[in-house]
């Protein structure tokens, strides 16, 4: 429970360290795993001291133990093993201080981490973190290498020694970490993050010799794998040699058996390219030679053509039909203008034969009432009615006698 404190009335640090003391020992005891950095036996001393250390996280705490409990897995216990410890947390009041009080010792099997592993693995496939379409392409020439391996290590000299013998113009940014160990997961991710960052490297080669199961624990990490399939830049694998194959192989982008192979696949080799180059230029220079040829046989079997050489032969072979077929237009133009203007002349006199004005040129003249009506009977017009004659000449009026009697 929470302690009231103020300023006017804090509480003494033994009262402090008291009820941490008191939280702790209500703790039970846990099952903790770990790997064991520092392992302290004094000859005669009845306790043996030890560190256990977290390998993903740099986290550590103290175990104590009796050397009775330690002497039963002494022969297989050593700095570096990963352990399972059954123990009791708890607090040293006058240094404030955390430990562990051991009551069992049980080392990790070989069989035992890779079925961890075999674990972790199908959790991480599920998540889909090994999925072939998260790969990214490596680049075809990178220009900035980024190289994580051990300090003068035969991986760093086999990476450097092949890649600049296949392309001596390359360059590298190099990362030297511990590779096994305590400290590999924390300085591995660290060193990959940190060239991650770095938009000049194209590349990010993680690399270690061989080495037993428990030597290659730290590229099966949780952490360092996870951290690989943040990264933005493809990551290579050069891990081990062939049989080895770390969690680090199946996220990271290209998998390389052996960190020469890494040298291989992420560097061209100058010789294979400029010989690739001049075997482009000879197919290009044999296209176009070819092309050329073809295009020459083409244009000189034009130029043999009858119609190339006597262009006005042809001309001359149609002159005589163009010269029928203007006479055969004339002919038949004329025929048909000599019918138009006989039809012409036919339809003329037919209608100057039924113009009214041929009737009145033969005597004859059309009376009209003053409204221009037409007389036809008798009966149409009055006594004294004046009308108007029309005839071929002209027109005059007249006027109306009598109107006679209607014939029978």
């Amino acid at each position: 429970m929470a302690v009231s404190t103020s300023p006017e009335a804090p509480i003494p640090v033994g009262e402090v360290s008291r009820l941490i003391g008191g939280w702790i020992d209500r703790l039970g005891a846990v099952w903790v795993e770990g790997q064991i950095t520092q392992l302290s036996r004094r000859p005669g001393a009845g306790v043996v001291f030890l560190t256990l250390r977290d390998p993903s996280y740099d986290i550590s705490v103290s175990v104590t133990c009796y050397r009775q409990v330690f002497d039963k897995v002494s022969e297989v216990v050593s700095e570096g093993a990963r352990v399972v410890v059954h123990a009791k947390p708890e607090w040293y009041a006058p240094r404030g201080q955390l430990s562990l009080r051991a009551a069992e010792i049980r080392p990790v099997g070989v069989g035992e981490l890779l079925a961890r592993l075999e674990q972790l693995k199908k959790t991480l496939a599920a998540e889909g973190l090994f999925a072939a379409d998260r790969k990214k392409p490596l680049p075809f020439l990178p220009q900035l290498i980024g190289l994580v391996c051990g300090r003068a290590s035969a991986a760093e000299r086999d990476v450097l020694e092949n890649a600049r013998h296949r392309w001596p113009a390359v360059r590298f940014e190099v990362r030297n970490v511990p590779v096994q160990g305590v400290h590999a997961v924390p300085r591995v991710v660290a060193a990959v993050q940190e060239l991650d960052a770095l938009p000049e490297v194209d590349v990010i080669i993680v690399a270690r010799g061989g080495g037993s199961v428990e030597d290659l624990l730290p590229f099966s990490d949780e952490q360092l794998v996870r951290a690989v399939g943040a990264a933005r830049t493809p990551v290579v694998s050069a891990i081990g040699h062939e049989p080895d194959s770390p969690l680090l192989d199946l996220v990271a982008d290209l998998r390389a058996s052996t960190p020469t192979d890494a040298a291989k696949k992420v560097v061209p080799d100058v010789g294979e390219e400029l010989a690739r180059v001049e075997q482009l230029r000879e197919r290009a220079r044999r296209a176009l030679g070819g092309f050329l040829d073809r295009e020459v046989r083409g244009l000189t079997a034009t130029l043999h053509r009858p119609s190339i050489q006597h262009p006005h032969r042809m001309v001359a072979d149609r002159e005589e039909q163009v010269t029928a077929l203007l006479e055969r237009g004339r002919r038949t133009l004329g025929h048909l203008l000599d019918r138009a203007d006989s039809e012409l002349v036919h339809t003329l006199a037919r209608v100057v034969a039924l113009s009214p004005k041929a009737t009145l040129e033969r005597g004859y003249a059309v009376l009209q009432k003053p409204d221009g009506a037409a007389v036809r009977s008798p009966q149409e017009v009055g006594a004294d009615e004046e009308l108007r004659a029309r005839v071929a000449e002209g027109e005059f009026r007249v006027r109306v006698a009598g109107i006679p009697d209607a014939a029978p």
